[in-house]
This record gives C-alpha cells, structure tokens and sequence, in this order.
C-alpha cells in the first residue's frame, strides 16, 4: 500500500536531495528510524527528477508506519531496534478429554522472545481440536445395575462343547490362548441371593433354586465374557452387593432381581458353587 504525501513534503525531499541529501536505501546508513508515521522519514533512492524509475527505485521509509503499510527500508527492523515475536514450536497434542465418545485435546507453545519496538505481536499460543474417546468397555460400574442377567441352567453348559473339534471358535480359543477374548483364566463364577421372583419360577421344574432367599451360583464362561464390558458377563452385578436383575433365557416368564455376595477365580472355589454352579450367564 503506497502512502499519500503532501506537495510540499515532495519539495522537501527534492531539497534534501539537491543539497546533498543521502541517497542510499539504508536506514542504517541514512542515520534514520521515526516512531509512528511520519512520511519524512524517507530514503530516496534515486533522484526524484530521473527521467526513469523502476520499481526497486521507490523510496523506502524508516518509520514504523511502514510496518504497517509494508514500504519499509530492508534494514528497518534491524537498523531500528524492531525485534518480531517469536515462539516454539507446537507440543504434543493432549489426551482426548473423554475416555469414550466426542471430546477435545490441545497443543500449547511458548514465547521465546517477547515483541519490541512495534514488532509482530506473538500468534496464538493454544490450539484445540476434537477428539473421540476410544475407551468404552471402561464402563461406570453404576450401569451394571441396569443389565439383566440372562440364564441358563449350568447342565445346558456341555451344549458348548458338542462342537468343539469343529468350532471355529474352540479353534481360536486354543490357538490365541493369550487373547483375552479366549483366555479361560479370566473365567469366574458369582454367588447371588435370589431377592425377588416371579411365579413362574415355582411352576418350572429344574428352577427350584429360584426362590425368595435362596442362594444361587453363576458361572461366567468365555463365551459369554464382554469385551464391550471390560471382560466380564452381562449382568453380573459388577461389583458386592448390588441388587440387579435376572431372567431365565428357556422360560421368559422366570424372572425376578437377585443380590451379589461373592466373585470366585476361574475354579469357582466357593462352596455354593461346589459340585458344580446352578446357571450359566448366556
């Protein structure tokens, strides 16, 4: 953007120039450096009566208007003391601030020099941008209690494995032993204390154990373990005593709520759960 001067600063300049004024494109060398704007503060180039001027003949100027209007002397900001602000690089991007679902991270910089004598004020120094949480089998264990346990005698339990020589799943399990969608040793068993049932359960023979007060062993299989559910079954109660709710897949009219006393090992230690568990989590 080129500055409008007064007729009568023109005859300044050709003056100056007449009587011997400096004609380099210097700041330094023309001993010039004005705060503000101030179109007096110019280095003429080349004479302003030339019959040609090119464009790298264009007077320069030395105030620090010029920043601004973009006509400074190459050596303005060195010869004037204007030092630009500078700053680091950007750091590492921050952890999605939500373990599952949309949310946000950031990037910061610093200042390494602070701006001095009308230099670039410093760019922005924080960044953010969206991220999605990838982390959603890590489950609040308050949901727990809106799952519905979902059951099976534990005798329909040799029903998974009619199949095994030809189960692409058994497969798996033995080849990716270390996988911990196949790994047995995260298999467990759990007590509850039957709280509540309904009428059904009393008319179904095999469902005796499902009576008010009666306690109950379950066993969790790899089948039925939940990546989504940070490896457990569904409905399990998720942690002691929690009061949640069961329903026996075979008859749907056999259902009621139950509380979770105890979590066993892979060995269902527990003597409840001794000969063997009375369900299965399906």
């Amino acid at each position: 953007m080129n500055r409008v001067r007064s007729l009568g600063m023109f005859f300044v300049i050709a003056l100056c120039w007449v009587a011997g004024g400096v004609e380099a494109g210097s700041c330094r060398e023309s001993s010039l450096c004005c705060s503000g704007k101030d179109s007096a503060c110019v280095v003429q180039k080349v004479s302003i009566n030339s019959a040609s001027q090119g464009l790298t003949d264009k007077p320069c100027y030395c105030d620090h208007a010029c920043l601004k209007l973009g006509d400074c002397c190459s050596d303005f900001k060195e010869a004037c003391g204007v030092l630009d602000c500078i700053v680091s690089g950007w750091g590492q991007w921050s952890a999605c601030d939500s373990d599952c679902g949309p949310g946000a991270q950031s990037r910061s910089r610093i200042v390494e020099r602070e701006p001095e004598n009308g230099g670039k004020h410093c760019p922005q120094l924080v960044q953010h941008r969206g991220c999605q949480g990838v982390k959603c089998h890590k489950r609040n264990p308050k949901s727990a209690l809106k799952e519905v346990a979902l059951l099976l005698p534990a005798e329909l339990s040799e029903m998974r494995h009619i199949n095994d020589s030809n189960d692409i799943r058994t497969n798996l399990r033995l080849r990716y032993k270390d996988n911990s969608a196949y790994d047995a040793s995260k298999e467990y068993c759990v007590t509850f204390t039957v709280t509540k049932a309904s009428k059904a359960c009393v008319k179904e023979s095999g469902l005796s154990e499902l009576s008010e007060g009666s306690r109950v062993c379950v066993r969790c299989q790899t089948q039925a373990l939940r990546r989504v559910l940070d490896w457990r079954c569904e409905g399990d109660g998720g942690t002691e005593a929690m009061i949640t709710r069961w329903s026996i897949l075979s008859t749907p009219h056999c259902h009621g709520k139950w509380l979770r006393t105890k979590k066993t090992g892979p060995e269902c230690d527990a003597s409840l759960c001794q000969p063997k568990p009375h369900f299965i989590f399906v």
